[in-house]
Formats: C-alpha cells, structure tokens, sequence
C-alpha cells in the first residue's frame, strides 16, 4: 500500500518554519546521534586505557586509520544519498526517494563484503603501513587481535548509520537519534563486562536490585566484541522502524539495488566527505607513522602514539557535536534548494555558521585551557602513568589552539553537499587534509631540531591555512543568495500588484 499522507506533513516544515528554529530542531537530535556515535570510540579508549594501559592504546591508535577508511565508504553513501533524498523530497518525487533507500542498503551490503576480505588477510601489513614497525610488540599485537575481530562490525554500522542518515533526510530526526541510543547503550555495559576480569567486579541496578557481575577478562578482543553486539543492536533497530512502516519513504525489498539514473548524483555528492575521510585515514595513517621513524626508539614512539589516541579519542568527543550540527543543517538547506527557496537558503546558511562557529570555539576551549585539557587527558590516562599524562596534556594544548578557526570550512562543505555541488564540496573538504596537513607533517620534521613537536604543529597550520581559503566561495556564494532572494522578492511584490489591478478591473 502506498503511504503517502506521512510525506506531506513531515516535510512541510522544512519551507514554512523558521531556519534558525529547524536547525535546532534538526541538530540537537543529530548532535546527540553523533556525540553518542563518537563515543564509541571514546569508551572503549577510556576503558582499555584505564584496564590495558599504554600498550594497548597505542595498538588501538594503530587501527583507527583502518577504522576511518571503513568510515569513509560509509559516508560516501550515506551522505550522498541522504543529500539527494532531501532534494527529491522537495521536489515531490516519491518514487525516487524509494529507489534511493533500496540503493544505499545495496551499497551498504556491497561495500562490507569487498572491504572485510582484503583488510583481514593482509591485516599485518596494512598495521605497519599505520606505523606498526616502529611501537613495541605488546602494542602491534593488541593492534591484530582487536581489528580481526572489530571488522565483522561494519556489516551493522554501516547499515545502522546508512539509515540513520536517511531517517533525518526525511524528518525523523529523533528516530535517527534512538537508532545511536540504543547503540551506545549496549557498548556502555557491555565494554567493562567484556574487558575486565573478575577481579574488576561492578554493579548492575536493576531498580529492584543490585547485584555483582564478573567480568570476562577478554582485553581489546573484549572492547571489540562489544562493539560487534552493540552494532548490531543499533542496526536492528533502524531496521525496524523501516520494516514496521513507520517511515516516510518506504523500504521495499524490490529496490535493494543499483538504479541506473540514481547512481552518479548521490555518489557525486557523497565523494566530498568521503575523500575527506579517506585523507583523514591517511593523515591518521601518517602521524603514526611519522612518530614511529622520528622517535628516538620504539618505548619514545609508543608513547607518542599512545598520546595520539588520546588525542583523537578527545576530538573525536569534542567535534563529534560540530559534525552532527551539519546533520541538522543539511535537510533544511537541500529542501529549500529544490523548491527554489533561495531566501530560506541563506538564513540557514548564516544560522548554521553561527552555530557551528560557536560549537568550533568550544571545542578549543575545553582542549587548549590548562586545567580542562588535563581532564580530557585524563578520560583515557590513568593516574599512575603520570609520564604519559603529561604528554598527552601537551600535545592536546598544541595541536588544537587554533581549532576555533575551521568551523567556516565545514559549513561550506555542507552547503555546496546540500546543493548538490560536489567539485566544490571535494576541493573544500580536501583543502585542509590533502594540502595542507599532509605535506607538512612529511617535511617539517627536517627542519626543526624538536621532531615531535613539528609533528603536532601540523594541526594548527593546516587550521588557519584552511579558513583563509574558505573565505572567497563564501563571500562568492552569499553573494549569489543575497541576489537571487532579492529578485524572487521583486517577481513576488510584481505578482502580488498584477493580482490586485486584476481584481480592481
């Protein structure tokens, strides 16, 4: 049976609210889906780092570009077609918006059973390629024995975040936010059970009652498995809603698969943030890399590495909420630009730059103040490895003082992926990774006498370097909005007047 009388009343808000109230409306919950998404990472980082010490976190840190290049495809799918699918809301074509929904679940299922194989059997490999040759044993070993079996999760994270995805392109913001609640709820409980021993005994309330539960003393292959399991828990739930007719756009079996006509647009569109991601794998691949040849020997690099997953454990947790605002904006950008409502663009535009902006300076804030950079350093490092917490509080304060400056940058990648513009999507979201970062991280090591500390300084070159390049398309492009919105005012009042000497006559 057809459904369509959901679509009418989902949607209109997107063109008759205000901007500025849509996108809290929007974000909040997508700020929740991303910060929880984020924390993911982050609990298992706080719980190995606290259970399994410096060795672990490091190994850990050796798989999170593998983690990131999985990502990427991931994104690569569901930001195109979510962005496409917002669009084609607007222009009213439910047929493609279905086709859409069965194209991403095929590319979901596409992308995980190519990837997984190539990954696993040359697992060792590819942790050398992240810096693994150059950490202690202890470290490379934790790094395969969490990746081999961490990998059979993206057959439900990608789902469960493909759809998610989607749930926001149609309005069911909050849906999409359940789907990562129940996610990281049962990675929450079941992280401590998995990795710790019976000796880390810890309570479970149940309202009624409390009673001691045993932990199964796996390590990182604990940590890993509960991400399996709360992985799947969270994909089934967005199945659900699906499969349960609730939603806007209905999930029909018959579509699971490529369409031809529907395939470059979502790809052209999702390319932009997956080959952002993809150089965050390799920048992420290089920093590794980088402190395992400029360390002074393998327990120097290990540190170092160690310091750099907290580092991005705690970036990760900060600037997952400035992802999940552009969540927020993308639908009521890509709705009013399909039905040509080019004022209501702009609004949310600059709403979304002062939000993001505000989020941006926050973010810097909570890493680069003293007192607040050791309490982040301290999620993820133990008291009584006070060497390590030292460096870590260091190179948060370094790497991050000028991450106030980059929220201009992500806002216009959002938009021109909102509108459907990916070549300036790509060249925006490229800039900072491929052009800047990389290139300084490779050569500036040769040029300073402190190795390490010519590393980190990357970050914030690249930070301004970026802002600066950005200002031109969006002065060129506010431009144009402010343009188009004062000539649709100018047909609307010549309209209205053509309406009225009709009426007199």
């Amino acid at each position: 049976m057809e459904r369509t009388s959901a679509r009418p009343d989902r949607t209109k808000e997107l063109s008759t609210e205000s901007p500025l109230r849509l996108l809290f409306k929007y974000s909040w919950p997508a700020l929740v889906a991303m910060t929880l998404n984020a924390l993911y990472a982050v609990v298992d980082r706080f719980y190995i780092g606290h259970g399994c010490g410096e060795a672990a976190i490091a190994g850990m840190t050796l798989t999170f570009p593998v983690m990131m290049v999985f990502g990427a495809f991931g994104v690569f799918i569901g930001a195109g077609h979510s962005a496409v699918l917002s669009i084609k809301l607007g222009e009213g074509d439910s047929e493609a918006c279905e086709k859409l929904l069965g194209q991403l679940v095929a590319f979901k299922l596409a992308f995980f059973f190519i990837l997984t194989p190539v990954v696993l059997f040359n697992i060792d490999t590819i942790l050398r390629w992240c810096g693994g040759g150059g950490v202690s044993d202890e470290a490379f070993d934790c790094a395969r024995r969490y990746l081999k079996i961490v990998l059979a999760s993206h057959l439900f994270s990608h789902m469960a975040f493909g759809l998610s995805a989607m749930m926001r392109a149609e309005g069911s913001a909050k849906t999409s936010m359940m789907a990562m609640i129940v996610g990281f709820g049962a990675n929450a409980i079941l992280d401590p059970f998995f990795i710790f021993g019976p000796t880390y005994r810890f309570d479970v309330n149940l309202g009624f009652a409390s009673f001691p539960m045993p932990g199964m003393d796996l390590g990182v292959e604990g940590a890993a498995w509960a991400t399996v399991f709360s992985m799947a828990a969270s994909c089934a739930y967005a199945l659900s809603y699906y499969l349960r007719g609730r939603s806007a756009v209905r999930l029909s079996f018959g579509k699971i698969r490529f369409h031809r006509g529907l395939v470059a647009k979502p790809c052209g569109i999702g390319f932009a943030p997956f080959l952002q991601q993809l150089l965050g794998a390799v920048i992420n691949m290089a920093l590794p890399a980088a402190f395992a040849k400029w360390a002074v020997d393998k327990a120097s690099a290990t540190t170092q590495i160690a310091s750099l997953g907290v580092f991005e454990g705690a970036l990760i947790l900060i600037i997952m909420p400035v992802l999940g605002a552009q969540q927020g904006i993308q639908p009521v950008i890509g709705y009013n630009w399909g039905a040509r409502n080019f004022r209501r663009v702009k609004s949310a535009l600059l709403a979304g730059l002062w939000i993001t902006s505000a989020l941006c300076v926050a973010a810097c804030l909570m890493q680069t103040v003293p007192p607040l950079a050791e309490a982040v350093a301290r999620i993820f490092v133990p008291s009584d490895n006070p060497a390590l917490l030292a460096v870590a509080k260091h190179d948060l304060m370094l790497s991050n003082c000028m991450l106030w400056c980059i929220g201009l940058n992500i806002v216009m990648t959002t938009y021109f992926q909102s509108i459907g513009h990916p070549v300036s999507a790509i060249v925006l979201s490229t800039m900072r990774q491929g052009f800047v970062i990389l290139p300084v991280i490779l050569f500036l090591p040769y040029f300073m006498e402190d190795k390490t500390f010519a590393i980190w300084l990357s970050m914030p070159i690249s930070d301004v370097a970026c802002c600066l390049m950005t200002m031109v398309p969006f002065a060129l492009h506010l431009r144009f909005l402010s343009k188009v919105k004062d000539r649709q005012k100018s047909y609307a009042r010549a309209s209205h007047g053509n309406a009225k000497s009709s009426f007199e006559l």
